[in-house]
This record gives structure tokens, C-alpha cells and sequence, in this order.
């Protein structure tokens, strides 16, 4: 049987007070690339919100990574992130540290102490994206495409079960795009399941995935 990662049940998505996409229904395997395509504005970062519990499910029925979304209390949050990675379109690095520090405050922070283990996870997670030879650089002096491989790197660091990516590439000139989206391409082929919002068409046509689209407050599976 396939193991479930996600699984959304006639949920409504909201934006504070408003509703963003009613009755959504998804289900997502473990192994799975599914791209979410939208107008901005559509409702796709709301519904990534909801599944990693930065906004609340407030109807209907969702499960991620073996957590109900309905009954995620607030502690609980930062064991559901433990189990997904997310990458932002903003990268969101810490700019006044290193490459290496960025890594280990979040290994730190997740529970990790053991100094050589932490050593060790960043340089696998660094090699993986291409990024060991500059672990000692502040990541402001990074190219907009390092940062984002580090940001991959992030997401990677424990072992995530599903990884949301949230316009990875939308900062990214077209070359650089497409360089993340191989990385990512990559990761996938060796076992992870990722949910990619996106509104890169050139990524979708190149890189052919299951592609689910936002439109008109609902979600549904479009097929190439």
C-alpha cells in the first residue's frame, strides 16, 4: 500500500477572515513531484501556510506527515517541521551568519547537540546541493541561486518526509531556474516527495510532474 504523506478532505483554506479555496481534496503518496500552478493571489501560499501550520485548518479534514492539521496545537508545530523541509522564494537565511551556522542553528534548534553529528549532517546536506567548498561564506555573499541551494540544504537537514517548496525559483534568473530545479529534480529521484508552487511554465514544460492548479478559489488536477 502507498504510504500517504498528505491527505486534504473537503478543506476549506482561509487568509484570516477570508476564504481562499474551498473543498480541497488531495492526496499525495510518499515518492510523489507534485507542481502547484495559480495566479498570484490564488490561494496556493495559504494552502502551504495550512500545511505547515501557520495558518489553521479551520474546516474540513487534513493530515501531513502523520499530523492532523485540525487538532496541530501550537507546541506541536515545530515537531510537524522537523518532519518537512520548506523552501521559500525569499530563501530566508539568517544573512549574518555563515553558510555553515545557518545550518547548525537549525540542527541546534531541532534538538541536535552532539558537535560532530552536526558537522557531519551539513557537510552531506552541503555536498547533496553543490555547496560544501563555501560553508565557511556569509550567505549575503552569495549569489541568489547559492542561497537558494542552502535553503535546499535546509530543508534537507532532517530527513523530511515531504519537502514544500514555495516558488523556489521566483527570485532566480531562467539559468539559475533551471539549475535549482535539476537540484531539486535530484532529491526527488532519491526518494523525496515534494509539493512545488510555482508559476514557472518554462520549469512545468521542461520538467514533466503531476500539476495540480488554483483557480477560482478551487484545486484540481490538471493533466499535460
Amino acid at each position: 500500500m502507498e504510504k500517504k504523506v498528505l491527505q486534504l478532505e473537503n478543506a476549506d483554506i482561509y487568509q484570516r477572515d477570508n476564504l481562499v479555496l474551498s473543498n480541497v481534496n488531495l492526496t499525495i503518496n510518499k515518492g510523489d513531484f507534485y507542481y502547484m500552478i495559480g495566479k498570484t493571489g490564488s490561494g496556493k501560499s495559504s494552502l502551504l501556510k495550512t500545511l505547515y501550520g501557520d495558518l489553521r485548518l479551520q474546516k474540513g479534514t487534513g493530515t501531513i506527515v502523520d499530523f492532523d492539521l485540525k487538532k496541530l496545537k501550537e507546541k506541536e508545530i515545530p515537531f510537524l517541521r522537523r518532519k518537512i523541509g520548506i523552501v521559500f522564494q525569499d530563501f530566508k537565511l539568517l544573512s549574518d551568519r555563515s553558510v555553515f551556522d545557518n545550518l547548525a542553528f537549525v540542527l541546534k534548534a531541532t534538538g541536535w547537540k552532539n558537535k560532530d553529528e552536526i558537522k557531519a549532517k551539513i557537510n552531506e546536506v552541503l555536498d547533496k546541493v553543490g555547496m560544501q567548498s563555501q560553508y565557511y561564506k556569509n550567505t549575503f555573499e552569495l549569489s541568489g541561486g547559492e542561497q537558494q541551494r542552502v535553503s535546499i540544504a535546509r530543508a534537507l537537514l532532517n530527513d523530511p518526509e515531504l519537502i514544500l517548496a514555495d516558488e523556489p525559483t521566483g527570485n532566480l534568473d531562467p539559468k539559475t531556474s533551471l539549475e535549482v530545479m535539476e537540484l531539486l529534480n535530484e532529491i526527488h529521484k532519491s526518494g523525496k516527495t515534494i509539493l512545488m508552487a510555482t508559476h514557472d511554465y518554462q520549469l512545468i514544460v521542461k520538467f514533466k510532474h503531476k500539476t495540480l492548479k488554483v483557480e477560482a478559489g478551487a484545486l484540481f488536477e490538471v493533466s499535460h
